[in-house]
């Protein structure tokens, strides 16, 4: 591995001494500086607010379609016990890796010729792929728990369905919530940059403002991506504390 690295750093035109320049670095102090640039009015800020709104929206909807989605096929991808012949094991994780290997940036792309512009289709895009993330995620938390509840039910002739909610969902589930926190986390980044297809939220106005080089107008926007980011992670951290004591 060293070497592959080396090797592809050795292939690579690297022009440390153009990058680190005085210009260059005058350049981009420029740049940062313009982004700092504008007094923003309240026309802009009217809209600014809503956008960021937009973009939790999509976050919280598209984890919550795929906590469903991923529930839906991390079952019959999971094999829970070894009499389980899980006939459908290798169809559910085909699926499973199908929705994961597409990016949301493709899936919202698209879903933009079937929904139109707007968050609908960032939305869905989201909830594609984070299906397939944690459908896997949650087969692999259920055929990682300890067997010795599911099976003292079982012997007693509890239905698989009761079997599921009285043994196995009670351990799997704060490993559950903890991957869906995480990819909340995620998915509010994702959400953010969807816009820039025209999926709505904050990216959507950061492609507009960027595009016209009004460079005070994208600082805002990235700031309030930041700020965004920061309450989202804030929140997560907070309600994995909770749920580990």
């Amino acid at each position: 591995m060293a070497a592959l690295v080396v090797a592809s750093f050795w292939s690579l035109d690297l022009q440390w001494a153009r990058f680190l320049s005085p210009g260059a670095l005058a350049r981009m102090g420029k740049f940062i500086a313009e982004l700092f640039s504008l007094d923003p009015g309240a026309g802009f800020l009217r809209k600014l607010l809503p956008a960021a709104l937009e973009t939790l929206a999509m976050s919280v909807v598209g984890t919550l379609l795929a906590v469903a989605g991923g529930l839906l096929l991390a079952l019959p991808a999971s094999k829970l016990h070894a009499d389980d012949p899980a006939r459908w094991r290798g169809i559910a994780r085909l699926a499973l890796n199908v929705l994961r290997s597409v990016p949301e940036l493709l899936w919202a792309a698209l879903l933009l010729i079937a929904a139109g512009l707007g968050p609908f289709a960032g939305t869905l895009a989201l909830a594609l792929h984070t299906t397939g993330v944690l459908g896997r995620l949650f087969a692999e938390s259920m055929e990682n728990e300890a067997p010795d509840p599911a099976f003292a039910l079982r012997l007693r002739g509890v239905p698989e369905g009761r079997v599921f909610l009285y043994a196995t969902l009670p351990q799997v589930l704060p490993q559950l919530l903890s991957y869906t926190l995480y990819r909340w986390e995620n998915n509010i980044r994702a959400a953010a940059i969807l816009g820039v297809v025209g999926a709505g939220g904050l990216g959507q106005l950061l492609a507009y403002h960027l595009g016209l080089f009004q460079m005070g107008e994208t600082g805002w926007v990235l700031g309030a991506m930041v700020v965004l980011v920061g309450l989202v992670d804030g929140a997560s951290y907070a309600a994995r504390r909770l749920l580990s004591r």
